[in-house]
């Protein structure tokens, strides 16, 4: 396996570090934080460039803050600044690992992302009779520092760019508590390694499949399973034989608790594709694809809240018409044209 050296002067390279600041800036604009970075570019660009070059950087502490929806999460809010040298870093590094990416990974990749998950998906669920539908429990809360570590430096070998790498890890906030702590050869100190990545940024994105990467591998190569998609922690295989999904979910999980990771119990199941299958906000049936209940109802809540910060003067129509596209854009992947007509027949402005 071939492995990457002298990354870092181009990490650290002015242009790049601007290229990465367009990239940290897109839709956040008008905030404080870029504002204030973005009043005196280039001075920032090379104080950062300066800190860089003499390993001197060092990132600044987390703001977390709960969302509730979809379900309850801890998000984590690196300093804008950090942002842009974690952007810097993966416009160089992610490249090498895109290659070694199977073509059923999905998630936080150029051209891949939901919509064609949701396509490949749904291409399975019908031409199959068995889906087995996991999700990996506490996914982020769960990942080993040393074992990404070694994972990552399968590919690079730069010494300067592992550094950057693992400070950006070691500077991981505390997540959620993992309860299953202890896996097969641990001693007493093994739960005491460092566990977890924040959700929220781009590195952990990166890093998130990075960790899954070889799990992917093992289960095309080494399983043989033809019908397969992931998307990041949320993945399904699909067969026309219930017992080969059954001895493949007992191959996998012996597989991920090398990686200190386990299956949900509750949300991953075996089941016939005939009753229909949820994958990222639809649910897929073999004649149709519909949004799921609880999707439409997050979504309507927005559209009262949008309308009504628009009445109050809090944002511009332009704001909200720009919303209402995406999500528009997003229904049509399913059969939604008699929704789409009931929902946008009475929001009047």
């Amino acid at each position: 396996m071939k492995r990457h050296g002298n990354l870092y002067p181009q990490i650290t390279d002015f242009w790049n570090l601007y290229s990465a600041a367009r990239k940290a800036q897109k839709g956040k604009l008008n905030r404080y934080n870029v504002l204030e970075f973005n009043f005196d570019l280039q001075a920032e660009l090379e104080k950062l460039e300066t800190e860089l070059e003499s390993k001197t950087y060092k990132p600044g502490a987390y703001k977390t803050f709960q969302i509730l929806e979809p379900r309850p999460r801890m998000i984590s809010a690196a300093p804008y600044r950090d942002r842009v040298v974690h952007h810097a870093l993966c416009n160089i590094i992610l490249p090498i690992f895109e290659n070694t990416y199977i073509n059923d990974s999905y998630a936080n990749r150029v051209n891949y992302g939901t919509h064609r998950a949701l396509r490949r998906f749904t291409d399975f669920a019908r031409s199959s009779r068995y889906i087995l539908q996991c999700d990996i429990k506490k996914y982020f809360p769960s990942i080993d520092h040393e074992i990404l570590k070694t994972l990552l430096r399968r590919k690079i070998k730069c010494k300067d760019t592992l550094w950057l790498i693992d400070t950006i890890i070691d500077n991981s906030n505390p997540q959620i508590d993992v309860d299953d702590k202890y896996f097969p050869g641990d001693d007493v100190l093994s739960p005491l390694r460092r566990r977890g990545l924040p959700v929220g940024n781009l590195t952990s994105q990166f890093f998130g499949n990075v960790y899954l990467n070889g799990f992917d591998h093992f289960i095309k190569e080494n399983l043989k399973v033809s019908k397969y998609v992931r998307y990041v922690d949320d993945f399904a295989l699909f067969s026309d034989d219930r017992e080969f999904l059954v001895e493949a979910r007992l191959a996998m999980e012996e597989y991920l608790a090398t990686l200190r990771l386990i299956l949900h119990p509750a949300k991953s199941q075996l089941f016939e594709t005939r009753h229909g299958a949820n994958f990222l906000g639809f649910c897929v049936l073999p004649d149709r694809i519909r949004v799921r209940t609880e999707n439409l109802r997050r979504a309507k809540r927005r559209l009262k809240r949008l309308k009504a910060e628009y009445e109050e003067g809090k944002i511009e129509l332009e704001q909200i018409t720009h919303s209402i596209r995406s999500w528009i854009a997003h229904l049509k992947h399913g059969d939604t044209w008699r929704l789409r007509t009931k929902i946008f027949e009475d929001f009047v402005l």
